[in-house]
């Protein structure tokens, strides 16, 4: 009996798998930090003369390696060396017998907190793409049953639909940006709040903004209208976004005076 060969490409059973998450990358390797560190575990309890014995071993070192072009590029070598002279400089201004810790030294101590704060901004980072992953898939979820419209807007929902545009191969997902202009054209879900609603407008593209602008003043013009009867304006956002948002100003301009 033939064995049916397998179909290609293969079926995607699942829409929300069907791309990775956004994800943070690692800290990229600092050869000339690494070097830094180094010179500081060495130099740890040296005095001023040991130090200073030590960094004429480093520009010993630092000579023979200029020779070869490919040790010359190197970053950590010269950085070595630059700690090197630091730490004899430090040293000689300091009391005598002044043996050197970097646990009482200022630059490191800057580093250090330098390095906690940048590793914190990451994890945040790092939180903030999971949230917006797991938001994403929810939506999509919503959107597979047809029923993205029972979703209320939330904070940072404009990252989502970036996300799902991405997931998309960088397609705008219409239905994600009708969702988005109805919720902020009637002040649904964090829209409520005018910052957010301010916010919007450096977040989301013209042709959503248009939208929900132009949406804002059919509604308000046709009161009772059902925002489905209004259809044509994501069209004519999504095709003409300028000439719906001067559309949308006009209508603004006819309100009548109280």
């Amino acid at each position: 009996m033939t064995t049916p060969l397998p179909s290609w490409p293969p079926r995607r059973t699942d829409r929300r798998t069907a791309a990775p998450y956004a994800v943070v990358p690692r800290e990229p390797a600092d050869p000339a930090r690494t070097g830094r560190r180094w010179v500081r575990r060495r130099a740890r309890g040296m005095t001023a003369e040991a130090a200073a014995a030590a960094l004429d071993v480093d520009r010993f070192d630092a000579r023979q390696a200029s020779r070869f072009e490919d040790l010359a590029l190197d970053e950590r070598g010269p950085a070595e060396l630059g700690e090197w002279e630091r730490i004899v400089r430090l040293l000689a201004d300091a009391a005598p017998g002044t043996v050197y810790d970097p646990d009482t030294d200022d630059v490191v101590r800057a580093e250090l907190a330098a390095d906690a704060a940048a590793a914190a901004a990451r994890e945040a980072e790092l939180r903030e793409a999971m949230r917006i992953a797991a938001r994403a898939d929810e939506l999509q979820a919503l959107r597979e049953l047809h029923a993205l419209d029972q979703a209320e807007p939330r904070t940072g929902d404009e990252a989502v639909r970036e996300e799902l545009t991405r997931r998309a191969g960088g397609y705008v997902q219409a239905d994600v940006d009708t969702w988005l202009a109805r919720a902020l054209a009637t002040h649904r879900g964090h829209y409520q709040d005018p910052a957010a609603r301010e916010a919007a407008a450096g977040l989301l593209t013209p042709p959503v903004l248009a939208h929900a602008a132009l949406l804002g003043e059919l509604l308000r013009l046709v009161p009772g209208v059902d925002v489905d009867e209004l259809v044509f304006a994501a069209r004519l956002a999504a095709t003409e976004p300028e000439a719906a948002g001067d559309l949308a100003a006009v209508l603004t301009r006819a309100r009548p005076e109280r």
